[in-house]
């Protein structure tokens, strides 16, 4: 199976599918970022298709942005004017044109982690 790329947040102050979230997949060369793609989290926290489908995959640098600020304003969860974290810039490496990366995100107003899942 030829190599794609997708996502998955879950909002761990709520424990629940973090609906409604914009996330932008980048292409990263040096300093240079190409935007690929732009979608939104559907109710189950996923996005309906792979952020990268198979017959885009290209070996490289990525950077998935989650624009957490905005779904954690609607959600009730940011505390004041300044937000604790707005954009959450995730670089990675995808190199394997069979594999499938999922890159996840674990959400809270005041933290977030990730890891490379299946």
């Amino acid at each position: 199976m030829p190599g794609y790329l997708t996502t998955h947040v879950l909002d761990t102050a709520t424990g629940a599918p973090a609906a409604g979230l914009k996330i932008a997949l980048y292409r990263v060369s040096g300093n240079s970022h190409c935007k690929i793609a732009e979608t939104v989290t559907n109710a189950d926290g996923r996005t309906d298709a792979p952020i990268l489908p198979q017959d885009s995959f290209k070996a490289g640098t990525y950077e998935l942005v989650f624009f957490a600020g905005d779904y954690l304003k609607r959600a009730g969860l940011a505390g004041g004017e300044v937000l604790f974290l707005d954009q959450i810039p995730i670089r990675f490496g995808m190199d394997d044109p069979e594999a499938h990366y999922h890159v996840p995100l674990l959400l809270s107003p005041y933290g977030y982690s990730t890891y490379r899942g299946s």
